[in-house]
């Protein structure tokens, strides 16, 4: 399938440097990620595609290293010298330090939003809806910042029930709500395995949280959980939904480079996305690739930015 013939805004652009900032989650990772992912393999991983900006997404960074993380991505999209023009940084609603680290970087123009990888292992579920996580979120909406919901599938009922505590704060839910692919495999189908959640349950609470209109849905990060052997079609029932439920004004675009090389190279996932969204109208499409990230992250259009 051709690449996309729309310009391409990556709104989930993952970069780091094992020398630069230690992830903890990358001890024993191995390859395909266990290595430097910067700008120089993003250049060649997205070659011939028409990327104009990027947005960084934070990478879950030691605690101690969340503000060495943020300096060394702000320092890069000030040097002019990469698509990487806006940035997402870590920040954990539900700490006792979260305003003093945002407000770091409330006024900084390229900082669009933050987030909080909240599918760990080591988060409980329920944990967004404390009383001080609600209450940060709030004021994310009087900062005129976003946050990313990055949370396991069977826990998007708490992504619903945050969207209606905070009516002013903009939400994007990365990766479709993290969906499995496999969840939506044919029962006799040798490659379903154990998916980790129910398709129809995943389908209802997306459907939930897309009546809350301050929620934005992340095409994203569904490449990295297919099996072996997939194609287009795997993931077009997530797709698919997903654009129905939220609409084409409320859908948007990112690569989760370089986790997405666990299932596919950043190419071959946007052909795959291109595949599926062929049939749409061009202006929906437009919207899927570059549009709507400009209006959702307030990002000027490429010729205007310094």
């Amino acid at each position: 399938m051709p690449i996309p013939q729309f310009p391409i805004v990556d709104t989930h652009q993952h970069l780091w440097d094992p020398d630069k900032v230690r992830l903890p989650w990358l001890d024993g990772a191995g390859p395909p990620l266990a290595a430097k992912h910067w700008t120089e393999e993003y250049y060649t991983a997205t070659e011939g595609l028409a990327i104009e900006t990027a947005m960084y997404m934070e990478v879950d960074a030691a605690p101690d290293q969340k503000m060495q993380e943020a300096r060394h991505i702000l320092e890069l999209i000030a040097s002019g010298k990469s698509r990487t023009r806006c940035a997402i940084l870590c920040a954990n609603p539900g700490s006792d330090g979260f305003r003093r680290f945002v407000d770091v970087y409330r006024d900084h123009g390229v900082v669009r939003g933050f987030r909080q990888v909240l599918h760990g292992g080591s988060t409980p579920a329920g944990y967004c809806l404390t009383p001080k996580f609600i209450a940060n979120c709030h004021y994310f909406g009087a900062l005129g910042k976003t946050f990313d919901l990055c949370l396991r599938p069977k826990e998007l009922s708490d992504a619903v029930k945050l969207a209606e505590a905070c009516p002013d704060t903009r939400f994007i839910l990365d990766h479709c709500g993290n969906a499995d692919p496999k969840a939506f495999f044919a029962s006799d189908d040798p490659r379903r395995g154990k998916p980790d959640h129910d398709a129809y349950q995943w389908r209802q609470d997306i459907a939930d949280l897309a009546k809350h209109e301050n929620v934005f849905c992340k095409i994203s990060g569904i490449v990295a959980r297919v099996p072996e052997k997939w194609n287009a079609e795997d993931l077009e029932p997530i797709v698919t939904h997903c654009a129905e439920a939220f609409g084409e004004e409320r859908i948007v675009f990112g690569s989760d480079w370089p986790v997405c090389k666990l299932g596919a190279s950043l190419k071959q996932w946007v052909e795959a996305l291109n595949e599926i969204a062929s049939s749409w109208s061009p202006s929906a499409q437009a919207r899927l690739w570059r549009e709507n990230a400009l209006y959702i992250y307030n990002i000027p259009r490429a010729p205007e930015l310094k």
